[in-house]
């Protein structure tokens, strides 16, 4: 049996969150500095809870301007107060919500860092685990964030993407390099459905590398995210995949 998990970012103003949801297992839930608000926060943690989806917290640099996806000078123990106070504040209102916090997915350039910067990932895994070690710490396949989270003993979910391309290396191409984001729903769903049956990725360099995922992301901001959304759901459902919260993919009977 093939399982897998759909998680999307939302709750950063994109308008489109109400449509996705439904069609996603877990949510990626700003925490108010790259993105989101108390508003916000409330309304997307309410919804997500209505809809049975996992929730997430989806801490970033404190940088609306450029979205938290620029690169910030930030040292591991700044990376652990930025990422503690930001999983308390949405926790808050799981909690007020009568749910719990599932995972925790850095955001923007503060994950793509933490992938490759031990220390940073190390910052980042310690305020995971000193908030709720049971939560699940997202990162690339093999990363030092997902490498950190293993140290520290909490649970960890490798993550591949659906709309990005990747590097010979396995990690994503930036995104201020050409073609770094797939616009197109059907090559966008042509890559989670071979990473979700495969567990492999043509790179950017045409050649294909090995990708174990326990969660595919696909981007609450994209032109078409519910169109992606959809069509992923539905492909995977075709071909026998179990789409289920990344929390109860271990749980599920094996192949």
């Amino acid at each position: 049996m093939r399982r897998i998990d759909l998680n999307c970012d939302l709750g950063e103003g994109a308008g489109s969150d109400q449509q996705i949801l439904p069609l996603v297992t877990s949510a990626n839930i700003a925490c108010g500095l790259h993105a989101g608000g108390p508003v916000i926060m409330r309304q997307t943690v309410e919804a997500a809870l209505k809809a049975g989806v996992a929730i997430g917290a989806h801490p970033g640099f404190d940088d609306r301007a450029n979205f938290g996806r620029r690169d910030m000078p930030v040292s591991p123990d700044e990376a652990y107060n930025l990422v503690l106070y930001q999983i308390g504040a949405l926790s808050a209102f799981v909690t007020a919500a009568g749910g719990r916090l599932a995972h925790v997915k850095p955001h923007g350039a503060l994950y793509h860092m933490a992938c490759v910067d031990q220390m940073l990932a190390e910052g980042i895994a310690r305020a995971v685990k000193a908030f709720d070690p049971r939560l699940i710490l997202f990162g690339l396949p093999k990363s030092e964030l997902v490498k950190a989270g293993e140290k520290v003993g909490i649970p960890t979910a490798s993550e591949a993407f659906a709309d990005r391309t990747y590097r010979n290396g396995g990690t994503l191409t930036p995104r201020n390099e050409p073609n770094a984001v797939i616009e197109d729903v059907q090559v966008a769903a042509d890559q989670a459905v071979r990473i979700a049956t495969e567990g492999k990725v043509r790179a950017m360099d045409g050649m294909d590398i090995s990708l174990h995922a326990d969660t595919i992301c696909l981007h609450g901001d994209g032109a078409r995210a519910r169109d992606l959304a959809s069509e992923i759901r539905s492909r995977l459902t075709a071909q026998g995949v179990v789409i289920t919260a990344v929390e109860r993919v271990s749980s599920l009977p094996g192949p």
